[in-house]
This record gives C-alpha cells, sequence and structure tokens, in this order.
C-alpha cells in the first residue's frame, strides 16, 4: 500500500509542475542570463 501512494503522489506532483513548463523555463533562462550580464558588466 505504502508504495502505491508513494508512486501516485510523485505522479501527482509531477503532473501539476508539466504545463508550468513552458512558463518556468524562459523566466529562469531570463533571469540567468540577466545575472550573467550583470555580472559582465559589474567587472568591466
Amino acid at each position: 500500500m505504502s508504495h502505491d501512494h508513494q508512486t501516485t503522489e510523485t505522479t501527482d506532483v509531477v503532473e501539476s509542475i508539466v504545463p508550468l513548463m513552458p512558463i518556468v523555463l524562459p523566466v529562469g533562462g531570463a533571469v540567468l542570463i540577466f545575472l550573467l550580464a550583470f555580472i559582465a558588466v559589474f567587472m568591466a
């Protein structure tokens, strides 16, 4: 029973995150690029 519950819980978490990926990935990439550009300008 415990194993089945864990599998169901993991599937629910993954299924709840998947629809957000088209939003999360570009935002994360934009933040990373902004931080890298800020560091490059600050060090120059």
